[in-house]
């Protein structure tokens, strides 16, 4: 796994890629100190995963991780920040983030950019925690327009409370390749990007919903 890490504080660059390094097969490409950096960067060895702090002067993590996007809508980056301020949160879900984690958590680190480089996203069990008070609550949404079945709503309902697909799939009794097949499926009836997106989406139209059992 090629990584690039960014951080304002060259102490805690040395000390990942340090941490990072011993412990599973990454190699650390390039180093910055600044979101004008992390861009440059970038675009000149492609990582697998852009690890990047928010704040940071001059050019934050969030202004770079919305123009890395715009240029490379697949690029995959893990924001790690020791705020855990509403605010950056939504941002970072409104991007496309592929995760949100606090410093402090740092034996999350490495599981995350794990699950990061399968195609997945993650956030922290305290970021998850705070969605549902985050995002504002719209009408209610006609499921069955869409065509999302029963089934398909408990996987959008788990993706939103932080499941992995390996974790969907244990809980429906199902492959995680008929879970990966679910998400697809569900991300084109929607027409959503992403995980992040099914979860903001969840919780914008959470209601009770009690056919066949579901609670959603």
């Amino acid at each position: 796994m090629n990584l690039i890490i960014i951080d304002d504080d060259p102490l805690v660059s040395s000390a990942l890629k340090t941490i990072l390094e011993s412990q599973a097969d990454i190699t650390v490409c390039a180093s910055g100190m600044d979101g004008t950096e992390a861009i440059s960067l970038y675009r000149t060895h492609r990582p697998d995963i852009l690890l990047m702090d928010i704040r940071m002067k001059h050019t934050s993590g969030l202004e770079a991780t919305a123009q890395i996007l715009k240029e490379f809508p697949d690029a995959k980056i893990l924001l790690l920040t020791t705020f855990s301020d509403d605010e950056y949160i939504i941002q970072a879900l409104k991007l496309g983030a592929r995760g949100y984690l606090l410093k402090q958590d740092y034996g999350s680190i490495l599981p995350a950019l794990k699950t990061v480089l399968s195609g997945q996203t993650v956030f922290g069990s305290e970021i998850i925690s705070k969605l549902p008070g985050l995002i504002r609550h719209t009408d209610d949404f006609d499921y069955a327009a869409s065509e999302i079945n029963d089934r398909e709503r408990e996987i959008i309902r788990l993706v939103a409370n932080g499941y992995s697909n390996k974790e969907i799939a244990a809980e429906l009794f199902l492959s995680e390749g008929t879970i990966r097949n679910y998400l697809s499926g569900i991300l084109d009836k929607l027409h959503l990007r992403d995980r992040t997106q099914v979860a903001i989406f969840y919780y914008q139209h959470a209601q009770e919903y009690k056919k066949g059992g579901l609670s959603i």
